[in-house]
Formats: structure tokens, C-alpha cells, sequence
């Protein structure tokens, strides 16, 4: 899911990093909206009510929306950065940095949240900054892991391409080996679309209920990835080496 890069990636891949990233993303940005009043997937609104705010001469709202849109793209090149550098030496682990920051960001909202209001304006802006921080982490994140197959933190660009796939789906009807590719991207931003409208609610729910405990569910999927992954890397390195000749093992070990 995270660490098979490249050519060696398949549509199942990305089905799995879309689907649990994507609940991730939708519960974040669910449980902001009912915190602060803040949607952190949602970079195009920000620019949108930036212009208002300065139409209004409204600079301290500005500034804020300034901001917000500032922490996404920094957590965005600070994720492609640990990429990078973590990538040239250790690719398959390059994503465990912007994962980790990301769990980190979630839990300080989660403990500290239930405090907010007893802080200033700018503090309180600042944490929603923090969690935008966190979704430009995981977009940049998932964009290069995938070979920018997968983005989960916004669904302008993929509504716009389900319609180009449902039409190319009935332009291509009976050519099965286009109808194939076509219908795995329709797949897999349908997927992307139901587990972030899934994510969003239960994020919403748990709010409800639980106040910024709610963020704790999206740590928890991000945890769960994390551990899939690990343990089925694991599980797909012992079964290839058993299937080496013992004679190419005893080479190896013996350099």
C-alpha cells in the first residue's frame, strides 16, 4: 500500500491507500468543521473567502484565511521534502515521516482541543492551522506515493472525473481492454468519494458525541494503515524468500 512504488504498483494498492486515506481525510476534515468552523480539505473555499474578506476590509479574517492556506502548503512541501531526502536512501519507508507528523498533529488536537477556548483567537487559529498542516502533509503524501494516482483531501478534480469517466465508459462500450483501464479509475475515485462522505460522518457523529476525542479515529486509521502495511511487507519478504533457491541464499548470506 505505502511501500510498493513504482512499476510495481497495482490497482489494488491504490484502492487500499485511497479508501483508508480518504475516511481519514473526511472524519479530519468533518470533526475541524464542527470545532472550529474550519474545512481543512478545502484549500479552493479559503482562496474563495479570502477575496471576500479583503473586498470587506476585514484584514484579521484575512489574515486568517492567509494562514490556514499557508500551513497546507507547508505541510505539503515539508511531506515532499521528507520524501526526497528519506526516499533516495530508504524508499520504501520515505512515507513514515509525513504519516508519523500527521498521528503526532491529531493527537495534539485530540488532548489539547477541549482547552481551546480558554486560549486566544490567534492560538485557536493556529490549531485549525495545524490540522490544514496535516492534510497538506497527507495530500502530498499519497500524490507522490502513488505516482499521483491518488489525492484525498479534495473532490472538485475527481467529480470532474467521474463525469470524463462515465462518458468515456459509454464511448468505449465494447472495447473491453479500454473499458478496463477506464473503469479501475472510475473505481477507484468512486471508492475515494463513498469513504470520504463515510469518514466525514462518523467524524461528525463522534464529534457529537465525543468533542475532540473524535480526532482520535482518524489517528486510529492512519495507525491501522501503518501496521497492515508493515506486517504485510513482512509477510510478502519471508514467502519470497522461501521461494529462492537455497543455493542463491547461501550467495547472499555469504557476501
Amino acid at each position: 500500500m505505502f511501500q510498493v512504488l513504482g512499476q510495481k504498483r497495482r490497482f489494488i494498492h491504490d484502492l487500499k491507500l485511497a479508501a483508508i486515506l480518504s475516511a481519514t481525510a473526511g472524519s479530519v476534515n468533518a470533526a475541524s468543521f464542527f470545532a472550529f468552523e474550519v474545512l481543512t480539505t478545502n484549500v479552493t473555499g479559503h482562496v474563495a473567502t479570502l477575496a471576500s474578506e479583503i473586498v470587506a476590509y476585514r484584514w484579521v479574517a484575512a489574515s486568517a484565511k492567509l494562514l490556514w492556506m499557508a500551513m497546507f502548503l507547508l505541510g505539503a512541501f515539508c511531506s515532499g521534502l521528507f520524501i526526497e531526502f528519506v526516499g533516495r536512501r530508504y524508499p520504501r519507508f520515505s512515507h513514515t515521516i509525513p504519516i508519523i507528523l500527521e498521528m503526532l498533529i491529531l493527537s495534539f488536537v485530540a488532548y489539547h482541543g477541549s482547552k481551546y477556548y480558554d486560549y486566544s483567537e490567534e492560538l485557536v487559529q493556529l490549531l485549525a492551522g495545524s490540522l490544514l498542516f496535516a492534510m497538506g502533509l497527507q495530500n502530498a503524501m499519497v500524490t507522490m506515493v502513488s505516482g499521483s494516482v491518488v489525492r484525498t483531501t479534495h473532490l472538485t478534480g475527481l467529480f470532474t472525473d467521474i463525469g470524463i469517466e462515465g462518458a468515456k465508459l459509454i464511448a468505449h462500450y465494447g472495447n473491453n481492454h479500454e473499458k478496463g483501464k477506464i473503469l479501475d479509475k472510475f473505481t477507484l475515485h468512486i471508492i475515494i468519494v463513498v469513504c470520504f462522505l463515510v469518514g466525514g460522518i462518523i467524524g461528525g457523529f463522534l464529534y457529537a458525541n465525543y468533542l475532540f476525542k473524535a480526532f482520535l479515529f482518524p489517528l486510529f486509521l492512519l495507525l491501522s494503515a501503518m501496521i497492515y502495511d508493515i506486517t504485510y511487507n513482512r509477510i510478502y519478504l519471508i514467502n519470497r524468500a522461501k521461494n529462492i533457491r537455497p543455493s542463491v541464499l547461501q550467495k547472499q548470506f555469504s557476501k
